[in-house]
């Protein structure tokens, strides 16, 4: 996809040093001034870009949905792929409720600061339109993590730009009629009202 940037967040506590995100699409550069440990500088970054008309795609290092499957004795198991990384124990769920707070957070910021530029949560629809935000999943786990939170997030950007021209076809988990945390954010922060968004799951891409 012709001029796409690539960003992703590694979700955590902001407070205690533990969000970072980084840039990829080679040569693309952030200012140097932006701090990659805030999430308003990425959000001012991601604006930026989206206000020269070039397309972003944004990841989050967190569940971006969930299953809701139709057999009661299945709730809060993992999603396929997820193998023993479920979204519902160990680290999950505490980057769920971290991270849907912060994904809200920056789709409002950056719509604030983008004007109308359309959202997408399916490539497909990215790709053909070419242009606007597309949110995507990121899934960096065990040894694919890196020694710091930006070199998490720097692994997950460099895993989006290795799945191009097709990400779908590397995207790595599915879920069971998912419940959509990200298209919930989306109403939210006022960027969408097709309730249709509550049942979209997204890209996930594994580091």
């Amino acid at each position: 996809m012709r001029d796409l940037v690539v960003f992703c967040a590694d979700v955590g506590s902001v407070r205690s040093g533990h969000f970072a995100w980084a840039c990829g699409s080679p040569p693309e550069r952030v200012a140097e001034d932006l701090d990659p440990s805030r999430p308003a500088d990425l959000a001012q970054a991601v604006a930026d870009r989206l206000h020269g008309n070039r397309p972003v795609a944004l990841g989050f290092e967190c569940p971006l949905f969930v299953p809701v499957p139709e057999s009661d004795q299945m709730l809060g198991t993992a999603r396929a792929g997820e193998g023993n990384r479920a979204w519902s124990a160990g680290a999950g769920p505490g980057a769920l409720a971290t991270g849907l707070v912060q994904v809200a957070w920056l789709l409002s910021k950056i719509r604030r600061e983008s004007g109308e530029v359309p959202l997408h949560l399916d490539w497909d629809d990215f790709a053909e339109t070419g242009r606007g935000l597309l949110i995507w999943e990121a899934f960096v786990s065990a040894g694919a993590k890196g020694r710091s939170h930006v070199e998490d997030a720097t692994v997950a950007v460099d895993a989006f730009l290795a799945s191009l021209p097709e990400p779908t076809a590397a995207s790595a988990i599915t879920a069971e009629r998912p419940f959509s945390l990200v298209g919930a954010a989306a109403i939210w922060s006022g960027w969408a009202d097709n309730p249709r968004l509550l049942h979209a799951p997204t890209l996930v891409i594994r580091g």
